[in-house]
Protein backbone atom coordinates (compact mmCIF):
# COMPACT_ATOMS: atom_id res chain seq x y z
CA UNK A 1 0.00 0.00 0.00
CA UNK A 2 1.34 3.43 -0.92
CA UNK A 3 1.89 5.79 2.00
CA UNK A 4 0.35 9.24 1.49
CA UNK A 5 2.86 12.10 1.46
CA UNK A 6 0.46 14.65 2.93
CA UNK A 7 -2.25 14.37 5.59
CA UNK A 8 -5.81 14.17 4.27
CA UNK A 9 -7.70 17.42 3.88
CA UNK A 10 -11.25 17.83 5.18
CA UNK A 11 -12.10 19.60 1.90
CA UNK A 12 -12.04 18.07 -1.56
CA UNK A 13 -9.35 19.37 -3.91
CA UNK A 14 -11.45 20.21 -6.93
CA UNK A 15 -12.30 22.99 -9.35
CA UNK A 16 -10.11 25.75 -10.73
CA UNK A 17 -7.33 26.61 -8.25
CA UNK A 18 -8.06 30.34 -8.56
CA UNK A 19 -11.59 29.77 -7.19
CA UNK A 20 -10.73 27.44 -4.31
CA UNK A 21 -10.36 30.14 -1.65
CA UNK A 22 -11.30 33.81 -1.50
CA UNK A 23 -7.83 35.30 -1.29
CA UNK A 24 -6.86 33.96 -4.72
CA UNK A 25 -9.15 35.91 -7.09
CA UNK A 26 -9.64 38.94 -4.84
CA UNK A 27 -5.91 39.51 -4.32
CA UNK A 28 -5.37 39.33 -8.07
CA UNK A 29 -8.12 41.72 -9.13
CA UNK A 30 -7.45 44.25 -6.37
CA UNK A 31 -3.72 44.29 -7.16
CA UNK A 32 -4.60 44.92 -10.81
CA UNK A 33 -6.88 47.79 -9.79
CA UNK A 34 -4.17 49.28 -7.59
CA UNK A 35 -1.64 48.98 -10.40
CA UNK A 36 -3.82 50.66 -13.05
CA UNK A 37 -6.17 53.09 -11.34
CA UNK A 38 -3.69 55.27 -9.42
CA UNK A 39 -1.61 56.27 -12.48
CA UNK A 40 -4.86 56.91 -14.38
CA UNK A 41 -6.10 59.10 -11.55
CA UNK A 42 -2.87 61.11 -11.34
CA UNK A 43 -2.93 61.64 -15.11
CA UNK A 44 -6.49 62.95 -14.82
CA UNK A 45 -5.70 65.02 -11.73
CA UNK A 46 -2.82 66.74 -13.51
CA UNK A 47 -4.99 67.39 -16.58
CA UNK A 48 -3.36 64.97 -18.99
CA UNK A 49 -6.53 62.91 -19.66
CA UNK A 50 -10.31 63.09 -19.14
CA UNK A 51 -12.09 60.33 -17.23
CA UNK A 52 -15.40 59.26 -18.87
CA UNK A 53 -17.20 58.69 -15.58
CA UNK A 54 -20.93 58.21 -15.04
CA UNK A 55 -22.40 61.57 -14.12
CA UNK A 56 -22.64 63.17 -11.61
CA UNK A 57 -19.54 61.47 -10.12
CA UNK A 58 -16.53 63.79 -9.83
CA UNK A 59 -13.07 62.34 -10.64
CA UNK A 60 -11.75 63.01 -7.11
CA UNK A 61 -14.67 61.09 -5.61
CA UNK A 62 -14.10 58.24 -8.07
CA UNK A 63 -10.48 57.96 -6.95
CA UNK A 64 -11.38 57.92 -3.28
CA UNK A 65 -14.21 55.47 -3.81
CA UNK A 66 -12.14 53.03 -5.88
CA UNK A 67 -9.28 53.02 -3.39
CA UNK A 68 -11.54 52.47 -0.38
CA UNK A 69 -14.51 50.48 -1.70
CA UNK A 70 -12.78 48.82 -4.66
CA UNK A 71 -9.19 48.14 -3.62
CA UNK A 72 -9.19 48.06 0.20
CA UNK A 73 -12.66 46.56 0.66
CA UNK A 74 -11.88 43.92 -1.99
CA UNK A 75 -8.73 42.89 -0.12
CA UNK A 76 -10.67 42.78 3.17
CA UNK A 77 -13.29 40.56 1.52
CA UNK A 78 -10.66 38.18 0.15
CA UNK A 79 -8.83 38.06 3.48
CA UNK A 80 -11.98 37.35 5.50
CA UNK A 81 -13.24 34.73 3.06
CA UNK A 82 -9.94 32.97 3.71
CA UNK A 83 -9.58 33.66 7.44
CA UNK A 84 -13.10 32.54 8.39
CA UNK A 85 -12.39 29.12 6.89
CA UNK A 86 -9.25 28.90 9.07
CA UNK A 87 -11.08 30.16 12.16
CA UNK A 88 -14.03 27.77 11.87
CA UNK A 89 -12.86 24.77 9.85
CA UNK A 90 -15.93 25.25 7.64
CA UNK A 91 -16.04 26.00 3.95
CA UNK A 92 -16.50 29.60 2.82
CA UNK A 93 -17.71 30.54 -0.69
CA UNK A 94 -15.69 28.87 -3.44
CA UNK A 95 -16.14 27.75 -7.02
CA UNK A 96 -19.16 29.25 -8.83
CA UNK A 97 -20.32 31.23 -5.76
CA UNK A 98 -16.88 32.80 -5.30
CA UNK A 99 -16.82 33.56 -9.03
CA UNK A 100 -20.14 35.42 -8.70
CA UNK A 101 -18.72 37.55 -5.86
CA UNK A 102 -15.62 38.42 -7.90
CA UNK A 103 -17.72 39.22 -10.98
CA UNK A 104 -19.86 41.55 -8.85
CA UNK A 105 -16.71 43.38 -7.80
CA UNK A 106 -15.46 43.56 -11.39
CA UNK A 107 -18.84 44.65 -12.77
CA UNK A 108 -18.89 47.62 -10.39
CA UNK A 109 -15.37 48.70 -11.44
CA UNK A 110 -16.47 48.73 -15.10
CA UNK A 111 -20.03 50.03 -14.68
CA UNK A 112 -18.83 53.45 -13.54
CA UNK A 113 -17.53 53.97 -17.10
CA UNK A 114 -20.24 52.25 -19.13
CA UNK A 115 -23.55 52.49 -17.25
CA UNK A 116 -25.78 55.20 -15.79
CA UNK A 117 -24.73 56.17 -12.30
CA UNK A 118 -27.77 54.58 -10.65
CA UNK A 119 -26.94 51.23 -12.26
CA UNK A 120 -23.33 51.50 -11.13
CA UNK A 121 -24.48 52.33 -7.60
CA UNK A 122 -26.80 49.32 -7.37
CA UNK A 123 -24.15 46.90 -8.64
CA UNK A 124 -21.50 48.41 -6.39
CA UNK A 125 -23.64 48.05 -3.26
CA UNK A 126 -24.22 44.30 -3.68
CA UNK A 127 -20.79 42.85 -2.85
CA UNK A 128 -20.17 43.82 0.78
CA UNK A 129 -23.57 42.68 2.12
CA UNK A 130 -23.27 39.42 0.16
CA UNK A 131 -19.83 38.66 1.62
CA UNK A 132 -20.91 39.70 5.12
CA UNK A 133 -24.01 37.51 5.10
CA UNK A 134 -22.13 34.50 3.70
CA UNK A 135 -19.46 34.76 6.39
CA UNK A 136 -21.94 35.52 9.15
CA UNK A 137 -23.76 32.29 8.30
CA UNK A 138 -20.53 30.29 8.62
CA UNK A 139 -19.61 31.92 11.94
CA UNK A 140 -23.06 31.32 13.43
CA UNK A 141 -23.13 27.68 12.30
CA UNK A 142 -19.71 27.08 13.82
CA UNK A 143 -20.51 28.88 17.09
CA UNK A 144 -17.61 31.29 16.51
CA UNK A 145 -19.14 34.36 18.16
CA UNK A 146 -15.79 36.02 18.89
CA UNK A 147 -15.31 37.10 15.28
CA UNK A 148 -18.87 38.19 14.50
CA UNK A 149 -18.16 41.87 15.42
CA UNK A 150 -15.30 41.90 12.91
CA UNK A 151 -17.57 40.60 10.14
CA UNK A 152 -20.23 43.14 11.11
CA UNK A 153 -17.79 45.85 10.06
CA UNK A 154 -18.49 44.73 6.49
CA UNK A 155 -22.12 45.74 6.96
CA UNK A 156 -21.03 49.12 8.30
CA UNK A 157 -18.83 49.50 5.22
CA UNK A 158 -21.85 48.65 3.08
CA UNK A 159 -23.83 51.40 4.85
CA UNK A 160 -21.02 53.88 4.20
CA UNK A 161 -21.01 52.85 0.55
CA UNK A 162 -24.76 53.34 0.31
CA UNK A 163 -24.43 56.77 1.93
CA UNK A 164 -21.76 57.69 -0.61
CA UNK A 165 -23.94 56.82 -3.59
CA UNK A 166 -27.02 58.53 -2.16
CA UNK A 167 -24.95 61.63 -1.48
CA UNK A 168 -23.59 61.70 -5.04
CA UNK A 169 -27.14 61.32 -6.40
CA UNK A 170 -28.35 64.17 -4.19
CA UNK A 171 -30.77 61.94 -2.30
CA UNK A 172 -28.88 62.33 0.97
CA UNK A 173 -27.97 65.81 2.20
CA UNK A 174 -24.40 64.80 3.04
CA UNK A 175 -21.07 65.59 1.42
CA UNK A 176 -20.03 62.42 -0.40
CA UNK A 177 -16.49 62.80 0.93
CA UNK A 178 -17.84 62.31 4.45
CA UNK A 179 -18.90 58.79 3.50
CA UNK A 180 -15.38 58.19 2.19
CA UNK A 181 -13.92 59.38 5.48
CA UNK A 182 -16.30 57.02 7.29
CA UNK A 183 -15.06 54.11 5.17
CA UNK A 184 -11.45 55.11 5.81
CA UNK A 185 -12.18 55.16 9.54
CA UNK A 186 -13.79 51.71 9.41
CA UNK A 187 -10.81 50.24 7.59
CA UNK A 188 -8.46 51.83 10.12
CA UNK A 189 -10.49 50.18 12.89
CA UNK A 190 -10.17 46.80 11.13
CA UNK A 191 -6.42 47.43 10.94
CA UNK A 192 -6.27 48.26 14.65
CA UNK A 193 -8.10 45.08 15.65
CA UNK A 194 -6.28 42.70 13.30
CA UNK A 195 -2.76 44.06 13.88
CA UNK A 196 -3.32 43.81 17.62
CA UNK A 197 -4.06 40.12 17.16
CA UNK A 198 -1.37 39.11 14.69
CA UNK A 199 1.66 41.43 14.83
CA UNK A 200 2.76 40.51 18.38
CA UNK A 201 2.21 36.83 17.56
CA UNK A 202 4.14 37.04 14.27
CA UNK A 203 7.00 38.85 16.04
CA UNK A 204 7.24 36.40 18.94
CA UNK A 205 7.07 33.38 16.64
CA UNK A 206 10.31 34.32 14.90
CA UNK A 207 12.14 35.78 17.91
CA UNK A 208 12.98 33.09 20.49
CA UNK A 209 12.78 34.37 24.05
CA UNK A 210 11.00 37.60 23.13
CA UNK A 211 8.38 38.65 25.68
CA UNK A 212 5.72 41.18 24.67
CA UNK A 213 3.80 42.51 27.64
CA UNK A 214 0.66 44.54 26.94
CA UNK A 215 -1.14 45.94 30.03
CA UNK A 216 -4.62 44.35 30.27
CA UNK A 217 -6.51 47.63 29.93
CA UNK A 218 -4.29 49.11 27.25
CA UNK A 219 -5.90 47.47 24.20
CA UNK A 220 -9.52 48.42 25.07
CA UNK A 221 -8.37 51.97 25.84
CA UNK A 222 -6.49 52.22 22.53
CA UNK A 223 -9.42 50.93 20.48
CA UNK A 224 -11.84 53.26 22.28
CA UNK A 225 -9.58 56.29 21.77
CA UNK A 226 -9.09 55.41 18.09
CA UNK A 227 -12.81 54.96 17.48
CA UNK A 228 -13.59 58.21 19.29
CA UNK A 229 -11.05 60.24 17.31
CA UNK A 230 -12.25 58.85 13.99
CA UNK A 231 -15.92 59.29 14.87
CA UNK A 232 -15.44 62.90 15.97
CA UNK A 233 -13.58 63.61 12.72
CA UNK A 234 -16.18 62.01 10.48
CA UNK A 235 -19.06 63.72 12.28
CA UNK A 236 -17.41 67.12 11.97
CA UNK A 237 -16.98 67.81 15.68
CA UNK A 238 -15.24 71.03 16.80
CA UNK A 239 -11.72 71.09 15.40
CA UNK A 240 -9.97 71.45 18.76
CA UNK A 241 -11.83 68.46 20.17
CA UNK A 242 -10.89 66.33 17.14
CA UNK A 243 -7.26 67.47 17.43
CA UNK A 244 -7.02 66.47 21.10
CA UNK A 245 -8.64 63.08 20.46
CA UNK A 246 -6.40 62.45 17.44
CA UNK A 247 -3.25 63.31 19.40
CA UNK A 248 -4.29 60.94 22.18
CA UNK A 249 -4.90 58.15 19.68
CA UNK A 250 -1.55 58.86 18.02
CA UNK A 251 0.34 58.62 21.31
CA UNK A 252 -1.36 55.35 22.22
CA UNK A 253 -0.55 53.80 18.84
CA UNK A 254 3.09 54.91 19.15
CA UNK A 255 3.27 53.24 22.58
CA UNK A 256 1.64 50.09 21.19
CA UNK A 257 4.22 49.86 18.40
CA UNK A 258 7.06 50.36 20.90
CA UNK A 259 5.68 47.56 23.07
CA UNK A 260 5.80 45.23 20.03
CA UNK A 261 9.62 45.63 19.75
CA UNK A 262 9.70 46.41 16.00
CA UNK A 263 13.50 46.60 16.01
CA UNK A 264 13.79 42.81 16.23
CA UNK A 265 12.14 42.43 12.80
CA UNK A 266 14.74 44.34 10.77
CA UNK A 267 16.20 41.19 9.22
CA UNK A 268 12.81 39.86 8.09
CA UNK A 269 11.22 41.98 5.33
CA UNK A 270 7.91 40.06 5.41
CA UNK A 271 7.57 41.18 9.04
CA UNK A 272 9.23 44.59 9.15
CA UNK A 273 6.94 45.85 6.39
CA UNK A 274 3.99 45.33 8.75
CA UNK A 275 5.65 47.24 11.59
CA UNK A 276 6.85 50.00 9.27
CA UNK A 277 3.36 50.38 7.82
CA UNK A 278 1.81 50.46 11.29
CA UNK A 279 4.20 53.31 12.18
CA UNK A 280 2.23 55.48 9.75
CA UNK A 281 -0.80 55.14 12.03
CA UNK A 282 0.42 57.36 14.89
CA UNK A 283 1.88 59.72 12.30
CA UNK A 284 -1.47 59.86 10.53
CA UNK A 285 -3.25 60.84 13.73
CA UNK A 286 -0.69 63.58 14.42
CA UNK A 287 -1.20 64.90 10.88
CA UNK A 288 -4.97 64.75 11.41
CA UNK A 289 -4.60 66.84 14.57
CA UNK A 290 -2.41 69.39 12.76
CA UNK A 291 -4.92 69.56 9.91
CA UNK A 292 -7.74 70.29 12.36
CA UNK A 293 -5.67 73.18 13.68
CA UNK A 294 -5.22 74.52 10.15
CA UNK A 295 -1.48 73.86 10.06
CA UNK A 296 -1.46 71.27 7.26
CA UNK A 297 -3.80 70.09 4.49
CA UNK A 298 -6.17 67.30 5.53
CA UNK A 299 -5.15 65.26 2.47
CA UNK A 300 -1.79 64.54 4.10
CA UNK A 301 -3.45 62.74 7.00
CA UNK A 302 -5.85 60.93 4.65
CA UNK A 303 -2.96 59.63 2.54
CA UNK A 304 -0.87 58.74 5.58
CA UNK A 305 -3.71 56.40 6.52
CA UNK A 306 -4.49 55.34 2.95
CA UNK A 307 -1.03 54.87 1.43
CA UNK A 308 1.20 54.36 4.47
CA UNK A 309 -1.02 52.32 6.78
CA UNK A 310 -3.53 50.58 4.51
CA UNK A 311 -1.34 50.29 1.41
CA UNK A 312 1.69 49.13 3.37
CA UNK A 313 -0.20 46.59 5.45
CA UNK A 314 -2.03 45.30 2.38
CA UNK A 315 1.16 44.67 0.37
CA UNK A 316 2.60 42.96 3.44
CA UNK A 317 -0.42 40.81 4.18
CA UNK A 318 -1.29 39.81 0.59
CA UNK A 319 2.23 38.45 0.23
CA UNK A 320 2.30 36.75 3.63
CA UNK A 321 -1.14 35.14 3.45
CA UNK A 322 -0.71 34.14 -0.21
CA UNK A 323 2.59 32.45 0.59
CA UNK A 324 1.12 30.63 3.57
CA UNK A 325 -2.04 29.49 1.78
CA UNK A 326 -0.17 28.28 -1.31
CA UNK A 327 2.21 26.14 0.77
CA UNK A 328 5.26 28.39 0.45
CA UNK A 329 7.69 29.55 3.16
CA UNK A 330 6.93 32.83 4.91
CA UNK A 331 10.04 34.54 3.58
CA UNK A 332 10.00 37.49 1.22
CA UNK A 333 12.24 37.39 -1.82
CA UNK A 334 13.99 40.33 -3.45
CA UNK A 335 10.99 41.20 -5.61
CA UNK A 336 8.61 41.32 -2.66
CA UNK A 337 11.07 43.34 -0.57
CA UNK A 338 11.31 45.82 -3.44
CA UNK A 339 7.50 46.03 -3.58
CA UNK A 340 7.42 46.76 0.17
CA UNK A 341 9.99 49.52 -0.23
CA UNK A 342 8.12 51.04 -3.18
CA UNK A 343 4.82 51.32 -1.26
CA UNK A 344 6.49 52.86 1.78
CA UNK A 345 8.47 55.27 -0.40
CA UNK A 346 5.24 56.18 -2.19
CA UNK A 347 3.82 57.17 1.21
CA UNK A 348 6.86 59.33 1.89
CA UNK A 349 6.50 61.07 -1.47
CA UNK A 350 2.73 61.54 -1.17
CA UNK A 351 2.69 62.70 2.45
CA UNK A 352 6.01 63.97 3.78
CA UNK A 353 7.43 65.66 0.68
CA UNK A 354 4.37 67.92 0.13
CA UNK A 355 4.34 68.69 3.85
CA UNK A 356 7.97 69.84 3.79
CA UNK A 357 8.19 71.20 0.22
CA UNK A 358 4.73 72.17 -1.12
CA UNK A 359 6.32 73.45 -4.35
CA UNK A 360 7.31 69.88 -5.24
CA UNK A 361 3.74 68.60 -4.96
CA UNK A 362 3.16 67.64 -8.61
CA UNK A 363 6.47 65.81 -8.88
CA UNK A 364 5.87 64.08 -5.56
CA UNK A 365 2.43 62.72 -6.47
CA UNK A 366 3.66 61.56 -9.87
CA UNK A 367 6.56 59.73 -8.24
CA UNK A 368 4.29 58.24 -5.58
CA UNK A 369 1.86 56.97 -8.24
CA UNK A 370 4.68 55.33 -10.21
CA UNK A 371 6.14 53.61 -7.14
CA UNK A 372 2.70 52.42 -6.02
CA UNK A 373 1.90 50.98 -9.46
CA UNK A 374 5.31 49.29 -9.70
CA UNK A 375 4.85 47.67 -6.31
CA UNK A 376 1.59 46.01 -7.29
CA UNK A 377 2.91 45.15 -10.76
CA UNK A 378 5.71 43.23 -9.02
CA UNK A 379 3.10 41.47 -6.89
CA UNK A 380 1.13 40.45 -9.98
CA UNK A 381 4.27 39.24 -11.76
CA UNK A 382 5.33 37.00 -8.86
CA UNK A 383 1.98 35.87 -7.49
CA UNK A 384 -0.28 35.40 -10.53
CA UNK A 385 1.21 31.97 -11.31
CA UNK A 386 1.00 30.96 -7.64
CA UNK A 387 -2.59 32.10 -7.16
CA UNK A 388 -3.80 30.34 -10.31
CA UNK A 389 -2.16 26.99 -9.55
CA UNK A 390 -2.70 24.29 -6.93
CA UNK A 391 -0.85 24.59 -3.61
CA UNK A 392 2.70 23.23 -3.60
CA UNK A 393 1.72 20.63 -0.98
CA UNK A 394 -1.30 19.48 -2.98
CA UNK A 395 -3.78 20.47 -0.28
CA UNK A 396 -7.06 22.28 -0.89
CA UNK A 397 -7.18 26.04 -0.64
Amino acid sequence: MQTPTTPPSPFAVQGWPVLRLGFRPFYLVTALLACLSVPVWIAAFLGHIQLPLAQPLAPLLWHGHEMLFGFAAGVVAGFLLTAVKAWTGRQTPRGPLLAVLVLLWLAARLAVFFAPYAVFAVIDMLLLPAVALALLRVLIQSGNKRNIPLISLLLLMALANGAFHLAVLGVLALPAVTALYAQLGLIVMVVCVMTGRVLPMFTKNVTPGLVIRIPPRFEPALLAATALALLLWVLGAPALLVAVAALLAGVLHAVRLWLWHPQVTLGRPILWVLHASYAWLPLGFVLLALAQLGLLPLSLAVHAFGVGVIGGLIIGMVTRTARGHTGRPLQAGRGETLAYAFVLLAAVLRVLVPALQPAWYAYAVEGAACLWALAFAIYLFIYTPWLTQTRLDGKDG
